[in-house]
């Protein structure tokens, strides 16, 4: 059965006193994906979390005690088949010391609770095809994949 979020578990936007925490993650996370990130891009992007102009959001799990325990990113964007806007969850990390304690599944939540808020279309996202741990949280969170494949052009 999949984990339930733990209900001292707080999901909130991210704010300007959690770079401290969130950098750290973040470098696991781009670790993790073996991407090298140019420390200006990381800059542009805590900058981009804060600019209410962004179309780039951040939710973050935090404990009982406001400890930061994972963090997802978010673009909210028009659609050639809709009026709505919907939204694309970019990235989502989980402190690994907090894995298995529903943190994945408390973002998630919350940001389709937003959607359903204000009227986004819908959630959708991706995930490497051997990202096994994770495709078991999404898999039980949403009906599955929708068959897509994503190709793309590098520029």
């Amino acid at each position: 059965m999949p984990e339930s979020p733990r209900p001292e578990i707080k999901i909130e936007p991210i704010g300007a006193n959690d770079e401290a925490a969130w950098r750290p993650l973040w470098d696991q996370y781009c670790a993790f994906y073996q991407v090298s990130v140019d420390p200006g891009v990381t800059t542009t992007l805590w900058a981009r979390l804060h600019d209410p102009n962004s179309a780039l959001k951040a939710l973050v799990a935090r404990d009982a005690e406001g400890r930061v325990l994972g963090f997802c990113h978010y673009v909210l964007h028009p659609n050639t088949w809709g009026t709505s806007l919907i939204c694309y969850l970019e990235d989502l990390f989980t402190d690994p010391a907090s894995r298995g304690q529903g943190v994945g599944r408390a973002l998630i939540g919350r940001l389709a609770e937003l959607g359903r808020e204000h009227g986004w279309g819908r959630v959708y996202w991706h995930t490497h095809e051997t990202n096994a741990t994770a495709r078991r949280l999404y898999d039980s969170v949403t009906d599955g994949a929708d068959g897509f494949v994503r190709y793309v052009i590098r520029l």
